[in-house]
C-alpha cells in the first residue's frame, strides 16, 4: 500500500504562484493531480507518466500549471502559476500502481492522498 502525502497548499491572490508537494512511500509508476471544488465535479490536473516524457495536462492548466517528479525522492510536484480564483480547490495527488495506458481518469489510479487545500482569492 502506497501512502502519498501533499504539502504546500494554502490561500494566495490571483497571479500568485505556489508549489504542491506529493511524496510517496515508494515509487510508483504514473503519478497524477486531479482538483476538486466544491459542488464540482472531480477534475484531471496533471499527470506524470511512467515512460518518460510524458507529461499530461488539463485545458484549464494548460501554460500556467507543470509537472515534475523527483524519482530518487519518489516526490512528484505541481509548479502553479499565475493561480486565478477559479483555481481554488482540494487538490490530489494519485499513484498508480502498474504500468497504464491512462493517465487523466481518476479511475486509473490505485492510491491517493489526503489532498490539501488551495485557495486563490481575487
Amino acid at each position: 500500500q502506497v501512502q502519498l502525502v501533499e504539502s504546500g497548499g494554502g490561500l494566495v491572490q490571483a497571479g500568485d504562484s505556489l508549489r504542491l508537494s506529493c511524496a510517496a512511500s515508494f515509487s510508483t509508476y504514473g503519478m497524477g493531480w486531479f482538483r476538486q471544488a466544491p459542488g464540482k465535479e472531480r477534475e484531471f490536473v496533471a499527470a506524470d507518466g511512467w515512460s518518460y516524457g510524458i507529461k499530461l495536462y488539463g485545458d484549464s492548466v494548460k501554460g500556467r500549471f507543470t509537472i515534475s517528479r523527483d524519482t530518487a525522492k519518489n516526490t512528484v510536484y505541481l509548479q502553479m502559476n499565475s493561480l486565478k480564483p477559479e483555481d481554488t480547490a482540494v487538490y490530489s495527488c494519485a499513484a498508480q500502481s502498474r504500468r497504464r495506458s491512462d493517465y487523466v481518469r481518476y479511475e486509473s489510479y490505485d492510491f491517493w492522498g489526503q489532498g490539501t487545500q488551495v485557495t486563490v482569492s481575487s
